[in-house]
């Protein structure tokens, strides 16, 4: 690390060491919840699907959903001259129960960076950012494709963070004998495939997400915030069939690009530019029925120069878990089952 740089990022820890209230970042510190909360923020302001689902802390690492969603019946009369009225919980028909795990977010830097970093004027900031975007995308990973939550993960077998923790498909997955998941297994020409594409399970994109939509709870299929979050190869293979439809003319050409994101599927808005999402996946819910939990007092960070490693060491973890807030306002398809036309007859 270059004297100048040195001398800039020696005064960043002293600035974090007083927004955190401690003596020093380079020994491992408690976050006050307050503080915590802040981080949480600006981590969500670092990418724009964080800030269209919920990120909520919570006290405790075990306990009852904290959000919910309203379904069931509240109208009704009561014989008042012989029973008492009673209320109605019309929150979530789903699991109402989540759990967190303890969660490492650890990054470095090595000091090449930090030295081009250094001719900025916003050093500091620009620090600040690169952690906050590593986690909020790391957190969007694990929650697309985590399936387990590990003593201890083994990247070597797991690049994505599979082991990390349940995430979202996972939890929809496991919810009442995969009820709002649809692998394949049953109702498709060949068990275990699902093939979308002329002359398969599903003769387009359209079609596939009329089927999901269908494994709704009906209390929710008609609810307004419905979306369908569909994978990128997916949507490149819509685009190819409109393609083949509208032909090369240039007119055409122009507006196909458009025309798969700003459709309406089976009378539901497509959302496609979610990070990490599977590239054959299919999620039906609304946006708000997604959660990120985190234990409010459990953040601990600290910062280091190493200089064995010639690189700046940041570490964070945190309590942390994903919530379905109401598992029967979403359904989902097994990506990995998902067969697309291959061009030559067959399915790949």
């Amino acid at each position: 690390m270059q004297p100048k740089t040195k001398q800039l990022f020696n005064a960043m820890l002293i600035a974090m060491a007083a927004t955190y209230g401690v003596e020093s970042v380079a020994d491992s510190f408690s976050v006050v919840p307050t503080i915590a909360q802040e981080l949480q923020d600006k981590i969500v302001e670092s990418d724009g699907f964080l800030q269209e689902i919920n990120v909520v802390p919570v006290d405790e690492i075990k306990g009852q959903k904290v959000i919910g969603s309203a379904a069931g019946l509240v109208p009704k009369r009561t014989d008042t001259d012989n029973n008492d009225r009673q209320t109605s919980d019309v929150l979530s028909l789903g699991n109402k129960d989540y759990e967190l795990f303890s969660t490492e977010f650890d990054t470095h830097i090595k000091w090449s960076t930090i030295d081009a970093w250094a001719k900025f004027p916003d050093f500091q900031e620009r620090y600040g950012k690169w952690v906050r975007k590593a986690i909020a995308l790391a957190r969007i990973r694990v929650g697309w494709v985590g399936t387990s939550a590990a003593a201890v993960t083994n990247p070597a077998d797991n690049a994505n963070g599979e082991d990390v923790n349940k995430g979202w498909l996972q939890l929809l997955r496991e919810y009442n004998g995969g009820a709002q998941w649809f692998d394949g297994s049953t109702g498709t020409a060949t068990a275990g495939e699902i093939r979308i594409g002329h002359g398969g399970d599903f003769e387009n994109l359209d079609a596939a997400v009329h089927a999901l939509k269908q494994m709704i709870n009906p209390l929710h299929r008609g609810a307004q915030d419905l979306v369908a979050i569909v994978g990128e190869e997916l949507v490149a293979e819509e685009k190819a069939a409109l393609y083949k439809a509208l032909g090369q003319t240039p007119t055409e050409k122009e507006r196909i690009e458009t025309a798969v994101v700003t459709r309406v599927y089976a009378g539901l808005p497509l959302k496609t530019d979610i990070p990490f999402f599977p590239a054959r996946g299919i999620l039906i819910t609304s946006l708000d029925n997604l959660s990120i939990y985190y234990q409010s007092d459990s953040w601990r960070r600290s910062v280091a120069d190493n200089h064995k490693r010639n690189r700046v060491e940041d570490f964070n973890s945190v309590n942390e878990g994903y919530v379905i807030e109401d598992e029967e306002k979403a359904a989902g398809v097994e990506f990995a089952n998902v067969r697309l036309p291959d061009g030559a007859g067959g399915w790949a």
